[in-house]
């Protein structure tokens, strides 16, 4: 995929204008958004993820649109998860409701700058190293065997909030208030300054942003080695997630089976990455399509894992609380 400079800045200072307006401005009236307003945002966001897609269909053929809208379909997943762990954060930490938006729009910015870091570190692997792609695939199928894990261990454990080194530094070494104090992080008592709720809150989402980008980015890697679409695709599954937060608050709790659905589909990238590997050094003859797995083929697992899931779930979820 030949993508022009000029392409590039551009697409670059739009998406990251949108994303600035959505962080920045949307989110700067901190308040929690109506069903209306949230439904509306998520609606136009992802109606300009379908509208880029296309575009590179037009531009430059099925193929790197099927790789577009497969690593956005991928990450918006991911992020959709992401987003049950700041649910399990905010109830934790007791963030009020007005706050919450506040706390998100730090989380995504965070998301943003750990994504990006990421998506250099592993662009530049991959220009060097084929084997990274052996790494990639390894680390995607222990993360789906850790999710599903995790679920079969569903528990209190999986109710806590992540506790870090940083957390417990902070909380020993600063006092701290009982009470937020709207969005600061910090305030001066007596002369002396301390920490808020707030804090803890950021750093808790921090964590999490980290631990997820480190799946994230060998997971869209997996789907497309194309720098521009793995960008793209980043920044539009990040566009909307506040207001997806306050839209599907609750049916995040009943989608009890995403988590073994996105463990399929890392799964199913990570073994994608190592045939890819092993079609690098020929060593994949004697596997399907010589070791390089169609997009479409990958596009049909991810849409229809997405789909069983999402239907599983909800069938699941409507019988539990049938009286």
């Amino acid at each position: 995929m030949n993508v022009h400079l000029y392409t590039w800045l551009i697409t670059a200072a739009v998406l990251v204008a949108l994303l600035a307006v959505d962080v920045f401005v949307i989110g700067h009236n901190v308040h929690e958004p109506s069903m209306k307003e949230a439904g509306t945002f998520v609606g136009v966001f992802v109606a300009l993820a379908v509208v880029f897609g296309l575009g590179v269909w037009a531009t430059a053929g099925s193929r790197y649109a099927g790789e577009f809208f497969a690593g956005w379909l991928t990450e918006y997943s991911l992020s959709v998860d992401n987003l049950f762990i700041f649910l399990i954060i905010m109830s934790k930490l007791a963030v009020p409701r007005q706050l919450q938006q506040y706390a998100l729009t730090v989380g995504i910015i965070l998301a943003l700058i750990f994504r990006a870091v990421f998506i250099a570190v592993g662009a530049a692997a991959i220009d060097r190293f084929s084997w990274v792609f052996f790494i990639f695939g390894a680390f995607l199928v222990y993360t789906a065997a850790k999710l599903v894990a995790d679920y079969r261990n569903h528990g209190d454990d999986e109710e806590e909030v992540p506790e870090n080194a940083l957390m417990r530094f902070v909380g020993r070494r600063f006092p701290s208030t009982g009470e937020f104090q709207g969005s600061a992080l910090t305030v001066v008592r007596d002369g002396r300054r301390h920490i808020t709720p707030m804090l803890f809150v950021i750093i808790a989402l921090g964590s999490t942003d980290l631990l997820f980008a480190l799946d994230s980015i060998p997971a869209i890697y997996g789907l497309t080695q194309e720098a521009y679409l793995v960008f793209t695709a980043n920044v539009f599954a990040l566009m909307g997630l506040r207001q997806l937060y306050f839209l599907i608050g609750g049916l995040l709790q009943k989608l009890v089976y995403l988590s073994l659905g996105l463990s399929f589909i890392l799964a199913f990238i990570g073994v994608k990455l190592v045939l890819h590997a092993l079609h690098e050094y020929h060593w994949a003859d004697w596997a399907p399509f010589g070791g390089e797995i169609p997009i479409w083929l990958s596009l049909t697992v991810i849409i229809g894992t997405l789909v069983i899931t999402t239907v599983a779930s909800l069938a699941v979820s409507a019988r539990r609380h049938t009286p």
